[in-house]
């Protein structure tokens, strides 16, 4: 008799997978399916229901199952990147059509929405969504048509009311998408608290292994909207692979045990840099000193996230020192896998509205032990 996983925790559902298995040999994985097209049956139809790869392949399908189960959404699509799917959301807008997003957020979306998303006749307004003043203000009734946020917020770590926001945008008929990569669902669930899509980079922590491209959607409500997105993700050809598709589906059975253990070990190192003499300030959701600190307890749980930033004093030229001094840190771009990587993010965004402070070094938390990663983190900042 087979489990019946919509009673069991999320933990289970991603261990095992929502069950997923190969029928034709038993075996405990799913196999990759890799066939771009399907037989036609001798009446001319599709036997399997299924007519091309590039929108039909059933290996994607056991990673959407699980998303949609772990955010528990209706529905879920992957991609072949965060930003395709990202796109694919705005692109299901009209030209004309105003959009709220937050003036702190990954920065490749900002850049995107400020160049083809404008040229694509989008109209945007950059606010800072932990003020929701702000974002009131920012309303253009008959207008706004989405309101996207991304909490915490690459990568000043700002915290934004999902649940009051997503109040702000149903009250004049428009929809609120969630970047939920850092906090994933083992801390937040944004459908839970209003929102009406959520997002993921899951080449980050979904996948967690720094070897897949990868993104995510995940749907309350699979309604018009979703079905420009979906058709918009079949025309495009942004389907994910299958090989990706198995790989971060391995990765997603982890997923529990790698987020908490990176969020356990980023909160001992916000507490043990925290007033540090040669450190400017430590941006970490988890310190009860940060100005978020209160929103991330109301609609986070099982940590605050394994990433954080530092601002070491001296500006830019310091922290690149410091970034270089580091041995057992990785100076690389990205974050959620099982190595800790740190990077002078202002030299990655560069552009004169850059939020980010010349002095921030943020810190993707991988998997060793805390006090490795403290140690060269404070013989750095000494050199």
């Amino acid at each position: 008799m087979a489990m019946e996983f919509s009673r069991c925790h999320p933990e289970t559902r991603a261990a095992q997978a929502l069950g997923a298995h190969d029928p034709e040999t038993a075996g405990v994985i799913p196999a990759v399916q890799l066939s771009t097209t399907y037989l036609r049956a001798g009446d001319n139809t599709y036997q399997a229901g299924r007519v091309y790869g590039r929108g039909d392949n059933p290996t994607p399908e056991s990673v959407e199952a699980l998303l949609a189960s772990l955010e528990n959404g209706e529905e879920a699509m992957v991609f072949s990147s965060g930003m395709t799917a990202a796109i694919a959301v705005f692109l299901s807008l009209k030209p004309g059509d105003h959009i709220i997003a937050p003036q702190v957020m990954y920065w490749g979306l900002r850049l995107w929405l400020q160049t083809t998303g404008i040229a694509w006749g989008l109209k945007v307004t950059f606010v800072a969504m932990d003020n929701l003043v702000a974002v009131r203000q920012a309303v253009q009734p008959g207008k706004t048509k989405l309101i996207w946020i991304e909490t915490p917020a690459n990568p000043i770590w700002s915290l934004t009311d999902i649940q009051a926001v997503a109040e702000i945008a149903h009250a004049v008929g428009a929809r609120l998408a969630v970047d939920n990569t850092v906090p994933t669902p083992v801390h937040t669930r944004p459908l839970t608290l209003g929102a009406d899509i959520v997002m993921h980079s899951a080449t980050k922590y979904l996948n967690g292994h720094s070897d897949v491209i990868a993104g995510a959607l995940i749907t309350a409500k699979a309604d018009e909207t979703w079905d420009r997105i979906r058709a918009y993700r079949k025309s495009g050809g942004i389907m994910l692979s299958p090989w990706d598709a198995f790989l971060l589906l391995r990765g997603m059975r982890t997923l529990f045990l790698r987020v908490t253990r990176a969020s356990a070990t980023a909160q001992v190192l916000a507490e043990k840099l925290y007033g540090h003499p040669l450190l400017e300030a430590v941006l970490y959701p988890g310190l009860s000193q940060h100005p978020g600190h209160e929103i991330a307890r109301r609609q986070m749980q099982n940590g605050y996230g394994g990433m954080l930033s530092i601002i070491v004093a001296g500006g830019a030229a310091r922290a690149i020192a410091v970034a270089a001094a580091v041995k057992l840190w990785v100076r690389a771009t990205s974050l959620g896998g099982p190595e800790s990587l740190i990077e002078h993010r202002a030299s990655v965004e560069g552009g004169s509205d850059n939020p980010v402070p010349p002095g921030l070094l943020r810190l993707s938390v991988g998997l060793e032990h805390p006090n490795d990663l403290l140690d060269d983190l404070i013989a750095a900042l000494k050199e």
